[in-house]
């Protein structure tokens, strides 16, 4: 059986930081602020595979309470999401994932990107859709103040998953 889940996440820019999405670190004055590397785009991919699972976000299995997880590389929450579906005796069928950012040009990273996400799940890199738009200058992404993602992860789960 196909499960679905869809995520969203949002991080504001800030100086003093490196900016990081999809598990790449790309060039930029400043970078997005959060507990973690604040990698909006995999925070975005993984609460979408936890929610194809049924599961509760991300900040339940990484609290930003824990400092653990202070700047750690958001790439190990994406291992953690990939291990869950294993633990579900489930694969991930595909990825489709968005993000919205006035600047930089996400663009020229989008390959490297999708390689990360690939190794890190140990999928297909033909399976992973990354696209980016902007907010046309509008709202608070438009204005540069933060950076936004949205995905959507499908699930093939046995079909007795979550029965008791």
């Amino acid at each position: 059986m196909t499960h679905v889940g869809i995520g969203y996440d949002v991080h504001q820019l800030v100086a003093g930081r490196k900016l990081v999405l999809g598990g790449v670190e790309i060039p930029h004055d400043r970078g997005l602020d959060g507990h973690s590397d604040a990698d909006a785009l995999l925070h975005a991919i993984v609460d979408a595979i936890l929610g194809a699972l049924g599961e509760r976000d991300i900040g339940t299995f990484f609290p930003n309470t824990d400092p653990r997880w202070k700047d750690a590389p958001s790439t190990l929450f994406l291992r953690e999401a990939g291990k869950q579906v294993e633990f579900a005796e489930g694969r991930i069928v595909n990825i489709d994932a968005t993000l919205i950012a006035q600047e930089p040009k996400i663009g020229p990273h989008i390959q490297l990107m999708k390689e990360t996400i690939a190794e890190a799940l140990n999928m297909n890199i033909k399976r992973i859709g990354i696209k980016a738009t902007t907010n046309e200058l509008m709202g608070f992404i438009g204005r540069g103040e933060g950076i936004a993602a949205m995905a959507v992860a499908s699930v093939q789960l046995p079909d007795n998953h979550g029965q008791s």
